[in-house]
């Protein structure tokens, strides 16, 4: 993952990247396995204690994660979190805790948790079923609540959340698209009144995550309940919309193919697109002070793609907590994500490091008046669905990934790339367990 602000912000997403077998071979032999063993009696939450919480993020989400550990430890004065920095990247983070957790460790206590990890951790019985401690699940948005469910029990709760949402500038939008074919007017027609623009709609199209993401964003319907059957009209119109973006109505240039986050977050800020598909952090670096992106100070628009099936989605990113099923200090360890998850520590956080509230109730006016945007963002966030809920979902966004490429760069037609894709698809669900 590339540093902030170049690219995606460390923490915002976390789409996977190629392993280093050094560094997680070295994060192991730095951590040993002295905590390693068969969970032991639990520890009240009353007695004086150490949890150790595991958790990415650097810069400004590094702060105010250690703000955060300051504001409860004085809470709680019996409780001391140490801090386990993970790696910022994805696969990364991903590889060091599987050590951890392959060797038995009863550390770390909490966990921090891309949205698309929880079922693979719980299913080998790594993580803790947060059911006894009758989490409120009403409290947060329900898609992101989806993430931390698996089998009846619920194995993480909502950290922060993001989705992927349409961004439109709103002195050449007056009225944001409700509908793909309007959309697709309004790109072509900006890019005819206005020389500046290079592009009318900028996208992640390369082969990684963030494409799918993109693709589930556009109306790709990949939900647990679809993966039997991915070759359907509704994934064939989305994949030629895709198609038709770059090489029909050419709004979206050949090289989106090879696009990230970070080419979209500067095509958005330089002003050269009046459309964006991208996470809710551009938000706030809109709204900034930054000289160079004086293009959308003040002209930033954000609402769900009006994707071809007629109803919005965006796709879900973010952040849970999860806690160590090993961790012989249950009772503390819930406390603190208790206190990550209430309201004050959630609109502190999005203040100091831009990361979107978990937590419905922390949309108020003290939130507003700090970081107006956020008042718009929950429309986006009133949408947000789920990657997959499944423990193989990394060999399947593997396939959507191919299927994806194949079509963006024409070597593939979307009939044909879905045809490809559907059965290897269907049977890694199938023998998902």
């Amino acid at each position: 993952m590339k540093k902030w602000p170049g690219s995606a912000k460390p923490g915002r997403r976390r789409l996977a990247v190629a392993v280093s077998v050094g560094t997680v071979a070295a994060f192991a032999a730095a951590c040993g396995s002295s905590g390693s063993g068969p969970a032991g009696k639990q520890v009240p939450a009353s007695a004086r204690q150490t949890i150790v919480f595991a958790t990415q993020g650097l810069g400004a989400e590094g702060t105010a994660s250690q703000a955060a550990v300051k504001a409860f430890e004085k809470l709680h004065p019996n409780i001391h979190v140490s801090i386990l920095t993970l790696s910022p990247t994805s696969d990364v983070a991903y590889q060091q805790l599987t050590q951890r957790f392959t060797a038995g460790s009863a550390t770390p206590d909490v966990i921090t948790s891309d949205v698309i990890w929880p079922s693979t951790f719980a299913r080998p019985g790594w993580l803790a079923n947060l059911h006894k401690f009758h989490p409120d699940t009403s409290a947060f948005f329900p898609g992101q609540m989806a993430t931390g469910q698996y089998k009846g029990g619920i194995y993480a709760i909502p950290w922060f959340i993001n989705a992927e949402g349409l961004y439109y500038r709103k002195d050449l939008i007056k009225t944001p698209p409700t509908t793909a074919a309007q959309l697709f007017k309004d790109a072509t027609g900006a890019m005819k009144s206005d020389p500046k623009l290079k592009e009318g709609l900028a996208f992640e199209g390369d082969k990684y995550e963030g494409a799918v993401t993109a693709f589930q964003s556009f109306g790709g319907q990949i939900g647990l309940s679809d993966l039997g059957n991915v070759d359907n009209s509704a994934n064939v119109g989305v994949l030629t919309m895709m198609y038709d973006a770059v090489h029909k109505y050419h709004i979206a240039p050949t090289a989106v193919s090879t696009w990230e986050e970070s080419n979209v977050q500067d095509a958005w800020l330089s002003g050269q697109t009046p459309f964006a598909l991208n996470w809710p952090y551009i938000f706030a670096l809109s709204q900034g002070s930054h000289p160079s992106y004086s293009a959308v100070k003040d002209k930033t628009g954000w609402v769900p793609f009006p994707n071809p099936t007629g109803k919005p989605q965006a796709s879900l990113g973010g952040d849970d907590l999860v806690m160590n099923a090993k961790s012989t200090h249950q009772a503390a360890a819930w406390e603190f994500i208790k206190y990550l998850t209430s309201d004050q520590a959630q609109i502190a956080r999005a203040i100091a490091a831009g990361d979107p509230p978990s937590v419905k109730s922390a949309y108020t006016a003290k939130l507003y008046a700090a970081a107006p945007y956020f008042k718009q963002e929950q429309a986006v966030f009133n949408v947000a669905t789920p990657r997959p809920v499944t423990p193989v979902y990394t060999q399947i966004s593997s396939q959507f990934q191919t299927m994806i490429s194949s079509v963006l760069s024409g070597q593939a037609t979307p009939s044909s790339a879905l045809a490809t894709a559907a059965p290897t698809v269907k049977q890694l669900q199938q023998t998902s367990g």
